[in-house]
């Protein structure tokens, strides 16, 4: 007689605070998870990048390159390389062990708000307030991108990579995907300036976060609205969005000082739509499935500049100010006393 499995833990959210990184770096512009969720990146407006066990809440390099503040960063897969881009223009490409500049690239005419590795971590993509989205070559000499996407019509403020996809979100309103394998461009408009975007884990989604304190969940191939979430504030700066680690909540930085999470299912009453219901031929706003709020995190007093998930658990790193803070579920226990 074969037993039932049991039936698998419902997700929890990070509701715990258990440590509080003091970053000594002016304001932090950025907080990324590495590859596996170990350390942590902060960016700086100090022109430093600091690389950071957050479990621990252990400093463990600073990095010292950038003219200028540095806005996002990000490590390789294998955890030997960083790429960090900044208010210099510049995208670097570091050395983790000897926190060594390896490479700068120079090419955009503006601040470069943020840059991803592909999964090789041969290819650094970053995109700026030039409107353009450059792609560099790691193992190459040569200065010059080997691709320049210029089709945005105002600056670039937030890339993520797939296997064959890169995803921008601009100010003039759009999500641009890039189907590199087919050589194709899919473009959805959103209609107000966009803050942040990021595929869900399945590749099938794209969340999207935006100036009218409003996200959304789109159908990455048709570009049909699948839910809208609501509640944050965002109407300035640009925030971050971020899906759970099993794509079961959407969360959004915001700027009253905390950070709001929906789930990505459950509707809540009232609304008509739900993600049973048959696609509806042209979304109208009763369509619209709205997100039920489930949570917020009272992280500071200013805007919480920046947000990231852990790619495995529940935890969560917020920005605020010149602090990180590292959030866990509630039946997490932690080591010693939470700062």
């Amino acid at each position: 007689m074969a037993f039932p499995r049991p039936r698998p833990a419902r997700p929890e959210l990070p509701r715990q605070r258990v440590r509080t990184l003091q970053c000594g770096q002016g304001a932090v512009r950025a907080a990324r998870f590495n590859a596996d969720g170990n350390y942590c990146l902060t960016c700086g407006s100090d022109k430093t990048l600091k690389l950071w066990n957050p479990h621990k809440g252990t400093a463990l390099r600073t990095y010292q390159g950038h003219g200028y503040e540095v806005l996002d960063a990000a490590g390789s897969f294998d955890n030997s390389q960083l790429c960090s881009g900044g208010a210099d223009k510049a995208v670097a490409l570091w050395d983790v062990t000897t926190g060594q500049v390896v490479r700068k690239y120079r090419g955009h005419a503006g601040k470069v708000n943020c840059v991803q590795f592909n999964e090789e971590a041969t290819i650094i993509v970053s995109g700026s307030i030039d409107s353009t989205v450059r792609c560099w070559d790691c193992r190459s000499r040569r200065p010059d991108p080997v691709q320049v996407l210029d089709e945005a019509k105002d600056g670039i403020s937030s890339v993520k990579l797939s296997a064959y996809e890169i995803l921008s979100g601009s100010v003039d309103g759009r999500v641009r995907r890039y189907d590199l394998r087919a050589g194709q461009l899919y473009s959805d408009y959103i209609g107000s300036p966009i803050t942040s975007v990021c595929f869900t884990k399945d590749g099938q989604c794209v969340l999207v976060a935006s100036l009218d304190s409003t996200l959304r969940l789109l159908d990455k191939d048709t570009g049909e609205l699948l839910g809208e979430y609501t509640g944050h504030r965002s109407t300035t700066y640009r925030l971050d969005c971020v899906l759970s680690e099993q794509d079961t909540h959407v969360g959004c930085a915001s700027e009253d000082g905390h950070v709001y999470f929906w789930d990505l299912v459950e509707v809540s009453r009232g609304s008509s739509g739900g993600f049973g219901d048959p696609p509806s031929p042209l979304l109208t706003p009763p369509c619209r499935s709205q997100g039920s709020l489930v949570l917020s995190l009272p992280v500071g007093t200013g805007v919480v500049q920046s947000l990231a998930f852990h790619p495995r658990l529940p935890c969560v790193l917020a920005a605020t100010q010149g602090q990180v803070t590292l959030w866990r579920e509630e039946t997490f226990q932690p080591e010693g006393d939470p700062d």
